[in-house]
């Protein structure tokens, strides 16, 4: 592939006053939000076609301002355009309808009941805050921005700061496409900046915030939307640290293969996806590190990021009860890889052993003697996107045990995969409780995330003229509910943050 000539990347018009966004996203909200889901179906197939056929511009310069390999890009650009068409066609098909009617019923055992339809409309201007580790996937076009459009809301994205020049390219091809289209001008805008950032969640014309990132940084937003005078959703996707539990019927039959597969894992991307194995709780340390293959990790997304890992792994590294059990030197650019130990008494001691999350090549094997142990630690554990059990080649009673303990905490439980990768799907959830998520009830993966830019509206004794085209009655059945999808072929697995 070859890059952009440099004009492309830099000479873009000056971006216009923060006020004129906003206000032209209002405008591009009023004319959206009465379009009809096959309108918006047709866009997100356009909007999908289009970043396809400049592919050859915009992974380049994702290459150069991330360090993110391009076969890695390739694969997560079609995860993007995937996703795209998954919702357009569930649009189509009506399967992201939420429709409940019920007819009047003059016998109903309350007293007689009046015709009520309930359905949802669009909340209005979506803020998203783009992420730094997938610049496609949960870039301009990624999922907040997918579901947002899907759900009949117009977008202002705020780009990451780790990749301006390819936000801005992404934004120009997208409008051209919309554009073209004959969409609402103004539907999808780029705003940049922190201070822009920060001043958008605080002005009322954003009914609603998408953000994926720090836990740090998403907690002093969500702040600021509950704070505004007319708070709003925020849908905030955080820290995680996804603990693992190799139960000793996992150890004794697979240990070679659960070594092999956590240091794939927690290497993965160099260890910069939200769903990296963090924590490992196992039988026997010394056994488990004596199983591993050796350890290596690509460079990390910028200058910033590598300096935020080493000081949070070396803060780790440093707590009472933790050991350093390997660190493989990086060199010419490249971070250490890292395991660290300690035990489930030293975690009953500090529980935030568990819950501190290094963004990086590195995890936590925490040695326990029983799983009564495990389950006592964990009891303390904060929310986790992820919780995965390593069991046996068959579901034990101590599995099932794991596997209960930690549906308390994550959003996604797993049996004996790893939870690097996070497939697009009608039935993914992407979230969890605090700090995982500020919104542990939604997700920001799958075609479920639409939910969060609707809000429900029950219409009672309205004629048919004057009802949404989803509750009226010519639609077909009397009685609605969620249509079923249809299968989309995609990408294999998926690369999930």
């Amino acid at each position: 592939m070859h890059s952009a000539p440099p004009a492309t990347l830099t000479s873009a018009p000056a971006a216009p006053p923060l006020d004129t966004v906003l206000a032209r996203a209002t405008a591009a909200a009023e004319r959206i939000r009465t379009s009809s889901p096959a309108d918006r179906a047709r866009l997100l197939t356009v909007l999908a076609d289009a970043l396809d056929a400049a592919a050859g511009r915009l992974i380049p310069v994702a290459h150069r301002e991330t360090h993110l390999s391009e076969a890695r890009l390739t694969g997560e650009l079609a995860r993007t355009t995937f996703q795209c068409r998954l919702f357009a066609d569930r649009l189509a098909t009506g399967a992201l309808d939420d429709v409940r009617i019920d007819h009047a019923d003059p016998d109903w055992p309350m007293g007689a009941r009046p015709d009520i339809r309930r359905t949802t409309v669009p909340l209005g201007p979506v803020l998203v805050f783009a992420a730094g580790n997938f610049p496609f996937a949960f870039g301009v076009l990624g999922g907040d921005t997918v579901s947002a459009l899907a759900a009949g809301c117009s977008v202002v994205v705020k780009a990451h700061p780790g990749h301006p020049a390819l936000s801005r390219l992404t934004a120009s091809v997208a409008a051209a496409a919309l554009a073209d289209a004959g969409a609402a001008p103004d539907l999808l805008q780029l705003i940049e900046g922190e201070r822009d950032g920060a001043d958008a969640v605080r002005d009322h014309r954003i009914k609603a915030v998408g953000f994926t990132g720090s836990t740090r940084g998403g907690h002093q937003l969500f702040q600021l939307a509950a704070g505004r005078p007319d708070p709003i959703p925020f849908y905030g996707e955080l820290g995680s640290t996804n603990p693992v539990v190799v139960t000793p019927a996992g150890w004794a039959e697979r240990g070679a293969d659960i070594a092999d597969g956590f240091a794939a894992s927690f290497t993965l991307g160099s260890g910069q996806f939200c769903t990296q194995p963090g924590v490992v709780f196992v039988p026997d340390v010394d056994a488990f590190l004596a199983a591993m293959p050796p350890l290596v990790a690509g460079p990390m997304l910028d200058a910033r990021t590598a300096t935020g890992y080493a000081t949070a792994l070396d803060d780790l590294a440093a707590q009472d009860g933790v050991r350093v059990a390997a660190r493989t030197p990086g060199g010419d650019g490249l971070p250490d890889v890292a395991v660290l130990r300690t035990t489930t008494e030293a975690v009953r001691t500090t529980p935030s052993l568990i819950s501190t999350e290094v963004f990086g090549p590195a995890s936590l094997l925490v040695e326990y003697g029983t799983l009564d142990e495990v389950e006592e630690v964990l009891g303390d554990f904060e929310g986790t996107l992820t919780g995965t059990v390593q069991g046996g080649h068959a579901l034990d009673e101590d599995g099932l045990r794991m596997l209960d303990a930690l549906t308390r905490h994550a959003g996604r439980v797993i049996w004996n995969e790893w939870p690097t990768g996070v497939t697009v799907s009608d039935a993914q959830q992407h979230g969890g409780p605090w700090p995982a998520s500020t919104a542990p009830t939604t997700t920001s993966v799958g075609t479920a995330a639409v939910h969060r830019f609707r809000r429900p509206v029950a219409f009672q004794n309205v004629p048919e003229r004057g009802l949404p085209p989803a509750v009226r009655d010519r639609r077909g059945s009397a009685s609605s509910g969620p249509g079923r999808p249809r299968t989309l072929q995609g990408p294999a697995g998926g690369a999930g943050r």
